[in-house]
């Protein structure tokens, strides 16, 4: 039984998870199963998770329902389910990880916390530029592959040069508070169930971030690892983005606040 689960979660993205998958084929640390979290894809991504199970070096469990709409806290809830590891990274279908992203995951663990890392977000024309020789060769990760793509010089760069103690520097003087982020983040299996997992309640808009409020007020603190468990984030359009939705989730968030709240009544076990 691998002690290591990976969740990705997608939608109808087939080409975005191809790469990801990709770039999980290169982990220096190679102990996981990768679960899919696919809130309704068509034919299209079970037919490349059939292919792609065939060409990678680690198992691929497909957790899939119907599409009703953005239903990416349920599908989630699925896929914890479904996983196997006592240790549960997240990220998103559309984030190509680091060779080390896993290890460094994997490596920083620790009972009582959850691990907040980065992405570096590209542009549209980059993202589709890039090719499975670029994610083996890690040529997305190269400061100067970028930069001849049309990447520009900004402060922005150091989440993928800075290594080593210019990281650790980094993580621990960001200005960023540590929080759940959805596209890079890790807890242990047991926390995710002690807080009942993700509220189904909630569609797009700090989805994650409630989740880890809840995590918070359970007492689990945070690591900050946004310049050491690195990924870059391919471009894509949000029409799943309503006012509505944003609107109905602060309203919940900010009961967690008052509240205090650690479990949903809306989760895994209803």
């Amino acid at each position: 039984m691998k002690n290591l689960s990976v969740i990705v979660s997608t939608f109808n993205k087939p080409d975005w998870l191809e790469k990801v998958l990709w770039g999980f084929d290169c982990q220096t640390y190679k102990d996981f199963e990768l679960v899919i979290a696919d809130d309704g894809s068509g034919i299209e991504t079970k037919n490349l998770i059939n292919d792609m199970r065939k060409k990678v070096s680690y198992p691929i469990n497909h957790v899939w329902h119907e599409d009703d709409g953005f239903q990416k806290c349920k599908i989630l809830n699925k896929a914890v389910t479904a996983s196997k590891g006592e240790y549960i990274i997240m990220t998103d279908g559309d984030c190509i990880p680091r060779k080390d992203f896993v290890q460094v995951h994997y490596f920083n663990k620790k009972p009582g916390y959850l691990i907040s890392g980065g992405y570096y977000m590209l542009p549209m024309n980059i993202s589709l530029d890039i090719t499975k020789e670029d994610i083996l060769q890690q040529n997305c990760f190269d400061l100067k592959w970028l930069k001849n793509k049309g990447i520009p010089n900004t402060f922005k760069n150091n989440k993928l040069s800075a290594k080593g103690i210019v990281s650790k520097f980094f993580n621990l003087f960001t200005p960023t508070k540590a929080s759940w982020n959805g596209h890079n983040s890790s807890v242990w299996k047991m926390d995710i169930l002690n807080v009942n997992g993700f509220d189904e309640r909630m569609q797009y808009g700090g989805e994650d971030r409630e989740f880890g409020e809840r995590l918070f007020n359970f007492g689990i603190k945070s690591k900050q690892l946004r310049y050491s468990a690195v990924c870059v984030h391919l471009d894509h359009e949000r029409s799943y983005r309503t006012p509505e939705s944003i609107a109905k989730n602060m309203v919940i968030r900010k009961e967690v606040r008052q509240n205090k709240s650690v479990w949903t009544y809306h989760g895994i076990v209803k």
